[in-house]
């Protein structure tokens, strides 16, 4: 066997070996975590999934390497899920225009990080009827079948993938809302932004949105108190779990949830644009 023949076994050999190590060490420290952590019990929390402990933090004094790691954690596995699951997105870009024609996106300005706008990414689940005047039809009217699938399965939020990756978004943290409600949060509600908005976080496995927003937001702001890693992938692991169940994806009489027109501390306020609030 020649030398570049040799080479070129031992590089098809280091690959998987590198990778059983790799995989072996995250596994374990991964399990050493877990046994030395503890996160406050959930009523619907799988029995299978190990709880976890951790300390109070204030989101301004987060140690700048976890923030980092974070951040390197959210660009591989949104990369690593649209290489993975880019047939699914191909087939489900395929039935919406079979179904509802164009656009596939439904693109719609958020509140993101400290408050400043971006346009958030998900498959289309609506059609754009209207009444006689002009206006929008009701939410519950306008959903069709393959929206209700993409909803109940969570995969209409995929394409939020690449608000990840352009750093938007975060796979973990308070749902991004719209720009219109930041007038009507309470001082404490706020600070939700003091994060990235997530594609699913502490709210979502805690109730989505079958809980008041009040509860949402109480939710959101424990989060920001109590953010890491770890607490990051157990969220990932729930979510998982919640989209399985199919639990908390609407209000009663609501395709998703009502628009937040203020805590009643807040006194009376205004309405809000109709948009979808997922």
């Amino acid at each position: 066997m020649t030398q570049k023949t040799q080479q070129h076994a031992s590089s098809r050999l280091s690959k998987p070996v590198r990778m059983a190590l790799l995989t072996s060490i995250v596994a374990s420290v991964a399990i050493v975590l877990y046994q030395t952590m503890e996160v406050p019990s959930l009523a619907r929390q799988p029995r299978w999934l190990p709880a976890m402990r951790f300390r109070v933090t204030d989101s301004r004094l987060i140690v700048r390497r976890e923030y980092r790691l974070k951040r390197l954690f959210d660009i591989v596995l949104a990369a690593f899920g649209l290489l993975v699951l880019a047939p699914v997105l191909i087939a489900i870009a395929a039935a919406i225009v079979l179904t509802m024609g164009r656009p596939v996106f439904f693109t719609h300005v958020r509140a993101g990080k400290a408050g400043r706008p971006f346009k958030l990414v998900k498959f289309r689940s609506m059609t754009d009827k209207r009444d006689a005047d002009g206006n929008l039809l009701p939410d519950a009217e306008r959903i069709t079948r393959l929206g209700h699938f993409l909803r109940r399965s969570s995969l209409d939020e995929l394409p939020e993938l690449f608000n990840v990756l352009r750093g938007e978004m975060s796979l973990v943290g308070p749902r991004p809302l719209l720009v219109q409600y930041l007038p009507l949060y309470t001082s404490q509600q706020m600070r939700r932004h003091n994060v990235r908005p997530g594609i699913t976080g502490w709210a979502q496995i805690n109730g989505r949105n079958a809980i008041s927003w009040e509860k949402k937001f109480e939710h959101d702001v424990w989060y920001v108190d109590h953010q890491s890693l770890w607490l990051d992938i157990k969220i990932l692991f729930l979510t998982v779990w919640q989209v399985l169940r199919r639990d908390g994806i609407s209000q009663p009489g609501h395709a998703t949830a009502d628009f937040f027109r203020g805590s009643p501390e807040q006194g009376e306020s205004a309405g809000v644009p109709a948009a979808s609030q997922r």
